[in-house]
């Protein structure tokens, strides 16, 4: 129940994909299959697909290999792309037009980093009046152990865990596994 009470849609958010974000990415292979198959059942589902890419000057330079979607992934040529350099994937984008235009309320999220822009991007969609749905196997994060961060493993259990007891007045948060995701 959005507050967006006149954008009844739902879409499907798939957040920095790219072969320098996921290349060293904890089940990168599995999480990449589950956001190929959700793209698909989106798709058959006429629901939209919004993509989400992020370029830094210093490290995911715009066209370069390590920018790219990864080959898995192919966006269609009517999907969004959303270019961003924060984590947040509404700040400093047009990603709250695209969704407008869309008639969005509701997202369903998925994609990396989990303990970067997929954490800032749920919360940041959740504040804006969005329903928002963390595909909870279909994100991921590289290892940052040697910065003191937990494993990987733990930040994806700890983020799905506290995402599914978030709350609001008027807004959802939940977490469901790619073969629950609902698209009608």
């Amino acid at each position: 129940m959005t507050t967006l009470t006149d954008r009844p849609a739902t879409a499907l958010l798939v957040i920095d994909v790219q072969n320098d974000v996921v290349g060293e990415a904890y089940e990168r292979d599995a999480v990449v299959g589950r956001i190929h198959d959700l793209v698909e059942k989106a798709r058959a589902a006429k629901t939209p697909v919004v993509w989400v890419q992020h370029h830094a000057e210093d490290d995911l330079v715009t066209g370069t290999e390590g920018w790219r979607i990864v080959a898995e992934l192919e966006p269609a040529a009517d999907e969004s792309i959303v270019q961003k350099e924060y984590g947040d994937a509404f700040e400093g984008t047009d990603l709250e037009e695209v969704l407008a235009r869309l008639g969005v309320g509701r997202l369903v999220v998925s994609g990396a980093e989990t303990d970067a822009c997929i954490r800032s991007t749920i919360h940041g969609a959740f504040t804006r009046g969005y329903d928002t749905t963390l595909v909870g196997d279909a994100h991921t994060a590289g290892d940052k152990t040697a910065w003191g961060a937990p494993p990987v493993d733990q930040v994806i259990a700890h983020t799905n865990l506290y995402w599914s007891f978030q709350g609001a007045p008027g807004r959802t948060a939940t977490v469901v596994d790619a073969a629950d995701v609902d698209f009608a």
